[in-house]
């Protein structure tokens, strides 16, 4: 990778300009059953004629259908796991989102023959609709009960996975890899740490909702769509953006919110501290979206900063907002992501017997 790296732990920078492809995902699907609606993906199949161009097939049972395939199977994707590297991979969302925002790179990680999770905070089972019309579990939230919800998720994988994690889902990757779960750890625009204490006046507007009132402490606190627009969304069209709240917004435990910034005026220890001198931390890579108001590229730099040890780099993305996952050119940013991920990828312990 370009960049330049300081002594002691291996911290990178490096700027990199998305790709160009769209995120066709939900328009696809609902573009390819409106036309076998109306007949349109066979050109015959209104007419009755036949293509004279293509040779005639010969049906199949179902049977024969199936052994064929028996005898030859699919061939396995060129960018599949390869062997005794991370086949599965954990994604975590952060606050304001459900796991529904994960729901193009999950499948897009899955058609590249991966096992994708993306386990949500607990009670998030239901869906976005259901939490916005009662938000009361997620005013309930504490770091430390998802924490071990994702710890529980995590530790049941016969194999340290590869784990992706976004916003606040950032923090809590850099958690897991502390606590000594996962393989390798990228995050997306990341939230921070304990003892990181960059407050950009960008953050401060965007958080500004959940902090102008004490009582929001104890309250599950939810963005305007003009909100989530300047802390969300802010490259995107206006439509675009009200389509992806529509889509993704649910309120954000107030309490967690609090805790966070009142942690580092508190002695010892709170919920979101790390050892930023553990050795035996898996490799870690920050992304960050130079546009990003909520999370600037400034935190992660901060945050990445503060490890002692191991393997930790940054990269950042000219152009992308905070929902980085959802806007255009996700796609290459995913498949680097990966890429990185099984590189840095801590091997897998060999079994009792193997040489």
């Amino acid at each position: 990778m370009n960049g330049s790296c300081t002594s002691g732990p291996e911290v990178c920078a490096d700027s990199r300009s998305g790709g160009s492809r769209r995120c066709q995902g939900l328009r696809i699907g609902w573009l390819t059953d409106e036309l076998r609606s109306r007949g349109r993906h066979d050109p015959t199949a209104s007419s009755g004629r036949t293509n004279r161009s293509s040779p005639p097939t010969r049906s199949r049972s179902r049977g024969a259908e199936r052994n064929r395939h028996d005898r030859h199977p699919r061939p396995r994707p060129a960018d599949a796991p390869a062997p005794g590297s991370p086949d599965t991979i954990v994604l975590v969302h952060g606050f304001w989102v459900t796991p529904r925002s994960w729901e193009n790179w999950k499948a897009h990680y899955e058609a590249k023959g991966y096992r994708v999770l993306a386990p949500g905070y607990p009670g998030f089972e239901v869906e976005v609709e259901a939490l916005n019309a009662d938000p009361t579990l997620i005013a309930g939230l504490t770091l430390p009960t998802i924490m071990a919800h994702l710890e529980s998720v995590v530790g049941a994988l016969e194999e340290p996975p590869i784990i992706i994690g976004h916003s606040a889902g950032g923090t809590l990757t850099q958690l897991l890899l502390d606590r000594g779960h996962g393989a390798v750890g990228v995050t997306l625009n990341s939230a921070p740490t304990e003892g990181v204490r960059v407050l950009p006046l960008s953050q401060l507007r965007s958080t500004f909702v959940a902090f102008k009132n004490p009582a929001n402490r104890h309250r599950a606190v939810g963005l305007s769509p003009e909100q989530w627009h300047y802390a969300f969304a802010n490259t995107f069209s206006d439509e675009e953006s009200r389509a992806l709240y529509e889509r993704y917004h649910v309120p954000a435990s107030g309490r967690i919110l609090w805790d966070s910034v009142l942690a580092n005026f508190m002695p010892g220890p709170q919920d979101a501290a790390v050892d930023y001198e553990n050795a035996a931390r898996p490799p870690l890579l920050f992304i960050s979206g130079s546009e990003d108001h909520i999370m600037p590229p400034s935190v992660q730099r901060s945050n990445a900063k503060h490890y002692a040890s191991g393997v930790v780099e940054v990269e950042e993305y000219p152009g992308y907002a905070h929902l980085l996952p959802a806007q255009e050119g996700w796609e290459a940013i995913a498949d680097h992501a990966l890429a990185w991920a099984v590189a840095h990828a801590v091997p897998r312990k060999q079994e009792a017997g193997q040489q």
